[in-house]
């Protein structure tokens, strides 16, 4: 049974980094937001984490082979259209109350039987324990807990709102397209809506059993190591000193990765800085951050953020 960390939130809120820190720990491979691999590797052959592409990353060729024999034999079709009947947000509500995955559809057993394929076939090639899915999406969290053979933990990444909004609002580059894209962005309004939605869900996904570790953007970057360790031991790993010396204070020193898809972090090999982007605090507009603050204020509150955040020259 393939063991399955997934990390869930709403993007730009420090899933890409939380993967690459435990990518690099022993025993454990971490493969990106595989919820894109379909499209964007499968049928795009946009570039791996270690910079080929797809169709001609070694590590991948002989994932399709042992979950498929080949990518070749891949309904990509197939794969989009049971996403769009049961991996979407304005489905949560039904796959949360399914109480048992005897009560699933043939669809949701269907679609997360896809992901586990590769899940298992993924951890068999790494020799690892636990393979981590930074897909982030709520929806995706909730379909995979009808798999089979899937030990799914995940862990609920969360982030002052305020920030990830700002972070939504700038316009980033994806370097797999040389360029050509640049990253989704959303208004600060559409953002904080979408904040609520995805960290509720998660709420919903821990109350049907499944095991939620919710860790903070903020708190994580201030102990890195001790977050890591708990989160190691939360994926059931055992580390030793050794296994975190890639690992200092001020900075993480990263191996190529085979990332399927994901920000632009993921390309990063070397000395990676560990330091909080908190740049929103100067540059979010007030009348932004005051929206933000409003949409979100019950969930600010539960999450132990401020509603008033310092202001830019006090920050």
């Amino acid at each position: 049974m393939a063991r399955v960390l997934y990390l869930g939130g709403l993007g730009r809120s420090g899933t890409t980094l939380v993967e690459r820190l435990l990518g690099e720990l022993p025993g454990v491979v971490a493969l990106g937001e595989v919820v894109h691999l379909w499209q964007r590797d499968l049928r795009d052959n946009e570039r791996c984490g270690c910079g080929a592409r797809f169709s001609a990353c070694t590590f991948w060729r002989r994932v399709g082979e042992r979950a498929f024999g080949g990518w070749g034999n891949v309904d990509v079709a197939r794969i989009h259209a049971l996403r769009d009947a049961v991996e979407r947000t304005r489905h949560i509500p039904r796959l949360a109350a399914t109480l048992a995955a005897a009560g699933a559809s043939a669809d949701v057993r269907e679609y997360a039987g896809y992901y586990a394929r590769v899940y298992a076939a993924a951890a068999d090639v790494a020799g690892a324990e636990v393979v981590v899915d930074s897909s982030k999406h709520s929806a995706l969290a909730h379909v995979l807990r009808f798999a089979d053979d899937v030990d799914l933990r995940v862990v609920h990444v969360v982030r002052d709102p305020r920030g990830v909004a700002y972070s939504w609002t700038k316009t980033v580059a994806r370097p797999e397209t040389d360029g050509a894209e640049d990253m989704t962005r959303y208004s600060p309004a559409r953002s904080a809506l979408l904040w609520n939605a995805h960290n509720a869900a998660f709420g919903l996904l821990a109350r049907r059993g499944v095991g939620v570790r919710r860790i903070q953007y903020e708190e994580f970057l201030s102990d890195p190591r001790a977050a890591l360790i708990r989160l190691a031991d939360f994926a059931g790993l055992a580390l030793t000193t050794d296994d975190l010396a890639f690992l200092r204070p001020e900075y993480a020193d990263l191996k190529v990765g085979h990332s399927a898809a994901g920000n632009p972090m993921r390309f990063t090999v070397g000395r990676l800085p560990l330091r909080r982007d908190d740049d929103w605090v100067r540059a979010l507009p007030s009348g932004q951050r005051r929206l933000v603050g409003a949409v979100c204020a019950p969930m600010l509150r539960a999450y132990g953020y401020p509603l008033h955040p310092a202001a830019p020259q006090e920050a």
